[in-house]
């Protein structure tokens, strides 16, 4: 059996096929030669005849050129089953199969239909309806084809013998439309426990049912479809038969139950993917600027099944002249901190003059950088049958397609109204630039120098359509393009995209471009309400807003592996505990390890230290009846303790006496931090000031050392520090959430930051503009200090009570109830959890040296954890 011709693309877009005949057509009553066998189409604005040779061309018979349609009697029989239908004019489609512009034929025509099996009279009833349809208006048109199209829904049953068991029970069913570019197949959805099953009204598509088993869903995403809150779009894995699908619901009340079920089900796991930790991921280098654009378009309801909210990327490379891409020059590229449309100064001054003589809502730009028409613009050699679908059964005149990359730039840079940015395919090096190749040989016409238009023209630095993409997949992974590719976010998906920071970038469209500008449920007007919706179809919509703050830029590595997103460092840590010590009394509340050492500090007063080698104390001295909150080393010798009586203890482990005491807060100090390079002593306590101490070692000179102190409203909690080349600055994490960063040298406040609810625990820094803070609440949080804006946050547990790095990407977290976390802050997962102790985890300390873990707990412990990289 052939295999059929007819698509829903040879209809017009949103255009319903309801179903089809086995007829024989003819162009005169009585039989003659050119009679012709084949399949009556009825849909809601045409009637489309599929001769069963490929050699004759499919029919086109539009109802509103239709002026007469009825049944007629045949000479041998009295039986009315023929009908005539009388066209105006009509057109022809893929003559001997070849993809062409439609034949439209302006002359008057009789066409016979007689039908095999059906009745005309019942299909006469039909076609007259929609014929009478075709006469009114569009809304009036659209809705009165709803009607019989629910009225066709009443009648359906879901036909359970398709079902993968005949034990499975149908929780729900809807009336759906299964999307895909340009089309809307009806049908009806059913969702049992374990499957989903679509099942269309028509017999077009390739399977009487679609199935989808549940387990084999990993991705689901809500969509907003023509305007509404009605879209569902899901990804299966591999080993699922259908891997995709786009589905419409007829209100967002049951697109929510739908999601809800299938989220719900126990058989359903998914992929858990959120924005925070995609960003993070991006930044760090472990995702690819092009997966990540693609991630965005995506959270932003770009699909490539809707046209008209297809996927968005920049241009980036702004020279098509040369015979090489210098990829090390500056001038090679776009400026990404600009909209196409302000690229270019001249017309962007034109533009402004428009802009301040217009009243409200003004605009800058009157046409999108995405719409339908530019997304084909662009994929018509790929896509020629979308093209003729969306326009009428023609392409675009020759001069005006997509012929040379060259001159289209410069047309964004120049003409007063071309503003479009590129699709991802451009970028797709999987595809090798298909969609530059007249692939079809399709006779697209001749240019006005009498050329022929057939494949695109490249630019000189480009061999190949792969050689092209290739470089263009380069140029968007380079240095360059990382560096400055959270400016173009900001005015697709960011803080740029609306409102007075638009203004200010330059990048304001239509006001109906924007989600949410326009409310069509307030509009009763029939007439009024499809005229917008037109308008906002074909002019492009603006990306749901992603992000209100600005976004963070890449960490760029020493070096760069272009195409490939797996140069990162995906550190993981094998841990084994060689030696539990058990000295304290109470809680230890902080230990580390000094070579062959271990110092720990307790809330029973007593500064211990351990021998590693003689595996037995050496050291045991009671610093105060108050507890000790934390110690560092100093020296090579001297250990420093933080104690609850306001005082710092020096303390020499060599010799085994006090070195000094001096009073350091008014009330308890609660933490310690050693800066080695400037031989500085940093503590904070429970008064609310972080004071820097400069002479400390030397006998009797600690008070006189005070170099610097930093007031804050809150207990100091935690301190840490960094360095910005030669500038030192003091980090303060404080019990009302919040972490101040000081200059060291100027004494001044350079931010403060709301980052936890609670107080915060631990402050670690990643790089010189990254921090990880945790909190009490169980927050763990990842600050980006060059916007100051949180980029991720998770929440880790009931309790988070201690934090050390690696001083790379690996993270440990100690919990209240011993449990240890680690974490690789590169790739953004938790890599294990280990029960390491009985008790909270006071705190955690990492020895470079002998790569071990030093944990302290309240169950009185310490423990020391060897390290081994997982190969």
């Amino acid at each position: 059996m052939n295999k059929s011709r007819f698509s829903m693309l040879l209809l017009e877009p949103g255009e319903i096929y309801f179903e089809d005949y086995s007829c024989t057509m003819n162009m005169v009553k009585i039989k003659t030669d050119c009679e012709q066998q084949g399949r009556l189409k009825l849909c809601s604005k045409s009637l489309v005849f599929e001769p069963r040779e490929w050699v004759h061309p499919l029919i086109k018979l539009h109802f509103k050129e239709c002026s007469v349609i009825n049944t007629i009697k045949t000479k041998n029989s009295n039986e009315t089953n023929m009908i005539q239908v009388k066209v105006k004019q009509y057109s022809e489609m893929l003559e001997e199969n070849i993809l062409a512009p439609y034949k439209f034929v302006y002359e008057s025509m009789d066409f016979f239909f007689l039908f095999d099996f059906a009745s005309a009279d019942e299909c006469l009833h039909q076609m007259q309806q929609l014929l009478r349809a075709s006469t009114l208006h569009a809304p009036e048109h659209n809705s009165m084809v709803a009607t019989i199209l629910h009225s066709r829904y009443t009648r359906m049953i879901f036909d359970p013998i398709m079902m993968e068991d005949f034990t499975e029970k149908i929780i729900c069913e809807f009336q759906t439309e299964k999307i895909s570019p340009l089309v809307r197949h009806q049908g009806k959805l059913a969702l049992t426990p374990t499957n989903l099953y679509f099942q269309p009204f028509s017999n077009v598509e390739n399977s009487p049912i679609l199935k989808m088993k549940l387990e084999h869903m990993r991705r689901i995403y809500k969509r907003r479809f023509l305007l509404r809150q009605v879209g569902l779009e899901i990804y299966c894995s591999e080993e699922s038969s259908v891997c995709h699908i786009y589905l419409a619901f007829q209100s967002e009340r049951e697109r929510d139950r739908a999601y809800q079920i299938v989220e719900e089900s126990p058989n359903v796991v998914l992929e858990r993917v959120h924005i925070e930790e995609m960003t993070l991921q991006w930044q760090n280098g472990v995702v690819s600027n092009f997966d990540y654009l693609m991630y965005l378009n995506c959270l932003a309801d770009r699909s490539k099944n809707d046209l008209t909210q297809y996927p968005v990327f920049p241009w980036v490379i702004a020279d098509y002249t040369s015979e090489r891409l210098d990829m090390e020059s500056a001038q090679t590229f776009r400026d990404l901190s600009k909209p196409m449309g302000a690229l270019n100064p001249d017309r962007l001054e034109k533009l402004l003059e428009r802009y301040h003589e217009m009243s409200d809502p003004k605009f800058l730009y009157g046409s999108h950088y995405s719409a339908p028409g530019l997304v084909l613009f662009y994929l018509v050699r790929k896509y020629p049958h979308y093209m003729l679908c969306l326009q009428n059964g023609r392409f675009d005149h020759p001069d005006r397609m997509f012929n040379s990359v060259k001159d289209v730039y410069n047309n964004c840079l120049k003409n007063m109204s071309d503003f479009k940015e590129l699709v991802p395919e451009f970028y797709d090096t999987l595809a090798k630039g298909d969609f530059l190749v007249n692939m079809y040989n399709i006779d697209f016409g001749e240019r006005h120098d009498g050329s022929k238009v057939d494949n695109v023209h490249l630019p000189p630095w480009a061999t190949s359509p792969e050689d092209f993409v290739t470089k263009l997949r380069e140029a968007l992974e380079s240095e360059y393009v990382s560096r400055y590719l959270h400016l173009w976010i900001d005015l697709i998906f960011g803080y740029k995209q609306r409102g007075e920071e638009a203004v200010k970038a330059y990048n304001v469209f239509h006001h109906v471009c924007y989600e949410g500008s326009v409310d069509l449920e307030c509009i009763y007007d029939m007439n009024d309400r499809h005229a917008l919706e037109v308008q906002i179809m074909e002019f492009g919509q603006v990306p749901k807003q992603l992000f209100t703050k600005p976004h963070v830029r890449k960490i760029l590595p020493k070096i760069l592996k272009p195409l490939s997103n797996q140069g990162y460092d995906n550190k993981e840590y094998i841990m084994k505990c060689l030696n539990t010590i058990s000295l304290h009394k109470e809680a230890v509340t902080s230990a580390l390890r000094n070579g062959d050492i271990i110092i720990s500090v307790s809330k029973d007063g007593t500064l211990k230290v351990y021998d590693m080698v003689q595996m037995k104390q050496i050291r045991s001295v009671i610093l105060c009846s108050t507890p000790l909150s934390s110690c560092v080393m100093v020296d090579q010798n001297i250990v420093a303790a933080g104690s609850w009586d306001n005082e710092i203890y020096l303390y020499d482990v060599e010799y085994g006496r006090i070195v000094e005491s001096f009073r350091a807060h008014d009330d308890s100090v609660s933490c310690l931090q050693w800066l080695s390079k400037d031989h500085l002593l940093v503590s904070g306590g429970w008064d609310g000031v972080v004071r820097v101490w400069g002479n400390v070692g030397k006998t009797g000179q600690a008070l006189r050392g005070l170099k610097a102190e930093f007031d804050h409203d809150g207990r100091i909690t935690t301190v840490a520090f960094r360095y910005r080349r030669h500038i030192l600055d003091i980090l303060a994490g404080t019990s009302d959430g919040e972490i101040f960063i000081w200059d060291y040298s100027t004494k001044e406040l350079i931010n403060k930051i709301n980052v936890h609810t609670s107080d915060v625990t631990g402050v670690c820094l990643l790089c010189e503009d990254r921090i990880v803070t945790t909190s009490e609440n169980g927050d763990l949080s990842v600050t980006d200090l060059g916007v100051l804006n949180s980029v991720y946050e998770k929440q880790v547990s009931t309790t988070i009570t201690s934090v050390c790095c690696d001083g790379t990407c690996v993270l440990w977290l100690g919990g209240s109830s011993g449990a240890l976390l680690q974490w690789n802050m590169t790739t953004v997962a938790q890599l294990n959890e280990e029960q390491a102790h009985d008790d909270l985890i006071q705190s955690i300390y990492f020895d470079y040296p002998s790569k071990t873990l030093i944990t302290a707990s309240n169950d009185k412990s310490i423990k020391v954890w060897q390290l081994m990289q997982r190969s």
